[in-house]
């Protein structure tokens, strides 16, 4: 079993690339995930055309749009999409600080869910660093509505996920899963979970020059009836799993590890990152806090929940 570092920020342990398909553009994309210094944060490597690079933090004020994915984007032309499945996996299994080249304008999307970015990152290795890490701590309920739709962060010792949605048609019909996220439990319950689509809307997609890189590989396929995957399906309950591994992406962008309980009903990338800004607008909302060495904690117990229980002494 690996050793998990809740207390001290965290970097990978060595390189490793990928190589895949944009699901929207077609394009080839490849990436390359390495270390980076404490403080760092998420950050995406763009090449700037000119031999040098641009550096696009990964966090909510670099959002730019939120139709279909998750896209970065630096105000003058920069921009990198698709990044949702990725932060998932590099939030989810408490890596602070992470350098990710990348030679396209998206993230490869693999198989469709966040399963081969968690293996690249087991395969590097997390070492832990010298300095503490960082918690982003909820202190009041932000809720944010629209319709029927709604989403809202409230306090909690530790990260909880609790996702709700409901689709006319009994393939999906209504689906919840409530989960507390640790690198286990979301390598076990969230990570395989694909992206999924309705065949009805292809053409639609493709017409708006999105979805070209779609295929029964990184996609579940939801036809009038059944799923067109020959496969089927990795879980009974994959659709509103794999919702849940979106918001863990999307709200990867607080730039810290956030204490607190996140619910939805039927929400997606648009209210996630409403309610995400919501939050942090309110300066009475939150705070961040900084956790003090005091013991280790083993891989499996060490959600952000069990760092948070132990040093509750120390939160202000």
């Amino acid at each position: 079993m690996k050793r998990f570092f809740g207390a001290r920020q965290t970097t990978l342990a060595s390189e490793v690339a990928l190589t895949g398909t944009g699901v929207h553009t077609g394009a080839p994309v490849s990436i390359h995930l390495s270390s980076a210094d404490t403080d760092t944060g998420i950050c995406f490597v763009l090449p700037d055309g000119n031999d040098g690079e641009i550096e696009l933090p990964a966090l909510i004020g670099a959002l730019s749009n939120v139709t279909l994915c998750t896209v970065l984007s630096d105000g003058n032309g920069a921009s990198v999409a698709t990044v949702e499945h990725l932060l998932a996996a590099v939030r989810a299994l408490g890596v602070d600080n992470i350098r990710i080249e990348i030679d396209s304008g998206e993230v490869p999307i693999m198989d469709g869910s966040s399963a081969p970015f968690v293996d690249a990152i087991d395969a590097a290795g997390i070492r832990e660093q010298d300095a503490p890490r960082r918690f982003l701590k909820v202190l009041k309920t932000v809720r944010i509505e629209d319709g029927e739709t709604w989403a809202q962060l409230s306090p909690h010792d530790g990260f909880l996920v609790d996702v709700g949605i409901e689709f006319d048609t009994p393939i999906i019909g209504k689906q919840r899963i409530r989960l507390e996220i640790t690198p286990d439990t979301f390598r076990d319950e969230l990570a395989r979970a694909r992206t999924f689509g309705f065949m009805k809307d292809v053409e639609r997609l493709w017409a708006a020059g999105l979805a070209l890189g779609a295929s029964l590989e990184n996609t579940v396929a939801i036809g009038e009836d059944r799923i067109i995957n020959p496969e089927g399906l990795r879980f009974p309950d994959e659709f509103v799993r794999h919702k849940a591994l979106d918001a863990v992406g999307d709200l990867a962008l607080a730039g810290a590890p956030i204490l607190g309980a996140y619910r939805s009903q039927c929400g997606g990338h648009r209210l996630n990152s409403l309610v995400l800004k919501a939050l942090l607008a309110d300066a009475s909302a939150w705070t961040l806090f900084e956790a003090p060495r005091r013991r280790e904690v083993s891989h499996t117990e060490a959600g952000f929940g069990a760092v948070a229980a132990t040093y509750a002494a120390d939160r202000s």
